[in-house]
């Protein structure tokens, strides 16, 4: 088996970049998509991926909750973390088994969240 990689899904440049360049130099693969329906099609070409790290706003096109899912639906075991600024996400939105953190968040806990899932 491959090692895991992490699949990060943001629609802001910036925010995107940082977070690989986090992953990557924590150790990990890291690959990225700029919406949802990107992400899924990632999905279906990488089999290595064990955690998405997913914003819930991803500007046009379907959200970061419709992604985790669909994820769900189609690979239960991947790991999941969503992240927003939005005060009116909350783990009670989430689809059982999703972690989140709010924006701004911390590395030192998006990578605690990744080494657990990814185990």
């Amino acid at each position: 088996m491959s090692d895991p990689t992490v699949l990060v899904v943001e629609d802001e440049l910036l925010l995107r970049m940082a977070a690989l360049a986090m992953l990557e130099d924590a150790g990990y693969d890291a690959v990225s998509a700029v919406s949802a329906e990107a992400a899924l099609r990632i999905m279906e070409t990488c089999p290595s991926i064990r955690v998405i790290f997913t914003d819930v706003d991803l500007g046009r096109g379907q959200d970061g909750l419709w992604l985790v899912s669909k994820v769900r639906e189609g690979w239960p075991p991947v790991g999941v973390i969503v992240t927003s600024g939005h005060r009116h996400v909350t783990r009670e939105l989430l689809p059982n088994g999703a972690a989140f953190i709010g924006k701004p968040y911390l590395e030192e806990k998006v990578l605690e969240e990744v080494r657990r899932l990814a185990a």
